[in-house]
Order: C-alpha cells, then sequence, then structure tokens
C-alpha cells in the first residue's frame, strides 16, 4: 500500500525556517536542508503558524489538516509534519512554486 492511501502511513517530515512578519507569504527556496518561507502573519499568538499551514498547504496541494507544526512552535526553526505526500513529491511542489515567485 502507498503512503497516498493509508492515514497511518509515517508522516514526511519537512524541516522549515520561516521569517514572519513579510509582506506577502512564499516560498524563497532552499537554506541548508531546510525550506526557506517568507510569512504575511506576524509572530503573535499562533497567527504565523497558521499562516505557515495555510502557505504549504497551498503550495503543496494538499488539505491543511494534513499539515502540523512538529517542532518550533515559537522559533522561526521548525519541523513540519505532511501526511500522504512523498518526499519527492513535496520537493518537486517547493521548487515549482518558488519558480513562480515574481
Amino acid at each position: 500500500m502507498s503512503a497516498r492511501s493509508t492515514s497511518t502511513a509515517t508522516p514526511l517530515r519537512l524541516p522549515v525556517r520561516v521569517v514572519p512578519g513579510a509582506r506577502r507569504s512564499e516560498v524563497v527556496g532552499r537554506l541548508g536542508e531546510a525550506w526557506k518561507l517568507r510569512i504575511a502573519a506576524p509572530p503573535e499568538r499562533g497567527r504565523a503558524n497558521d499562516e505557515l499551514v495555510a502557505l504549504l498547504a497551498r503550495t503543496l496541494r494538499v488539505p491543511r489538516s494534513t499539515i502540523r507544526v512538529a517542532r518550533g512552535h515559537t522559533i522561526g526553526q521548525k519541523l513540519v509534519e505532511v501526511q500522504h505526500l512523498t518526499r519527492e513529491e513535496a520537493e518537486r511542489r517547493l521548487v515549482s512554486a518558488r519558480e513562480k515567485r515574481p
């Protein structure tokens, strides 16, 4: 059975570096092993984390409910878990989003 067809599969663990308070939310590119993301929301009361999940859901084309911040709730270095998506497909979609940036 593939990772996409079961909810009990191990989630993809995606390291990200978040820069909150940006003009717009967008994928910036690679920063070492992590993906650097600008987030328009301020780092207050979980707003930046909520916008991070929304940005990743749009970019990766998955439901918000399949994404969660697993580590780093109050810092810029985060580990995000994504259900039902392979690393290869996630990388492809993140690269595509970076290339479409204005």
